[in-house]
């Protein structure tokens, strides 16, 4: 036998913001924003050790 439907409840924050994606669209996404105190890598991987990192 097939459960019940939980009914929602009334939120209205969620009520809100459906209005306001139907008025004037569904926001922008996220962009990714790199970490200001991690650095690259200064040289790249030589081959030795690509090969050895495979074992």
């Amino acid at each position: 036998m097939a459960r019940k439907k939980k009914i929602k409840r009334f939120q209205a924050v969620q009520a809100v913001k459906e209005l306001a994606r139907e008025r004037m669209g569904a926001p922008p996404a996220a962009k990714v924003v790199p970490h200001k105190n991690k650095n690259p890598a200064k040289h790249k991987a030589t081959l030795g050790k690509l090969l050895g990192d495979g074992e």
